[in-house]
């Protein structure tokens, strides 16, 4: 049975985001908002909780789960970035876009794209989100929660609870997500490609 969390969406409790970080670090798998829809999180590093995300989402490894990272440096520590790219990264983040880009050797290789060798990266910008990432000092990895037989996202923490209860440790209420998710852009090639259209206005990347 989840636990249930009632967070304040611009000014998180530090003890629940405290204990929140605890349940990951115990393998536990996430419901919480961001800056688009609700996502599914886990600890980067646990192999059983990433299969279980892939299990709850109905996906299988050639669809790419993202990094949630906490700033531009941090992005750099996961993919490969160079001088175009970090600047067409630097005018888009925060926000609701999420970047596909050659990932480092810092990638576990069972995360990245098995025949691509990318990574899919964003930086939300979600007061939640971002005291969690503080709090782990490390990203998250995650996806939209979009469930298997659904064409959207659900958007609200009873919804999610409804549904998921038995399936995941936490659900985070920070309040109602957009319906949107983020807009995929595909940095890894000589320009910039546009996967998804989505929240983020792709007129940033010229697209």
């Amino acid at each position: 049975m989840s636990q249930f969390f009632q967070v304040h969406p611009d000014n998180p409790q530090q003890r629940l985001i405290k204990q929140a970080a605890q349940i990951i670090h115990g393998g536990g798998i996430v419901a919480m908002p961001t800056d688009s829809c609700y996502a599914l999180v886990c600890h980067l590093d646990d192999k059983g909780a990433v299969e279980r995300l892939r299990r709850i989402r109905g996906i299988d490894d050639k669809h790419h789960l993202t990094l949630l990272c906490r700033d531009l440096s941090e992005i750099g520590v996961y993919a490969r970035v160079d001088n175009r790219q970090f600047r067409l990264l630097k005018a888009a983040t925060p926000g609701p876009y999420t970047f596909i880009l050659e990932a480092t050797k810092c990638v576990p290789r069972r995360l990245s794209h098995p025949s691509r060798k990318t990574i899919g990266l964003r930086v939300p910008e979600n007061a939640i989100v971002q005291a969690l990432l503080a709090e782990l000092q490390q990203p998250l990895l995650g996806t939209t929660l979009i469930l298997p037989g659904d064409d959207d996202s659900l958007t609200d923490a009873d919804s999610i609870r409804a549904r998921l209860e038995k399936q995941i440790e936490l659900i985070i209420d920070g309040g109602a997500c957009s319906l949107e998710p983020t807009t995929v852009i595909d940095l890894s090639g000589d320009g910039a490609t546009l996967m998804r259209q989505g929240r983020g206005d792709a007129a940033v990347f010229g697209l």
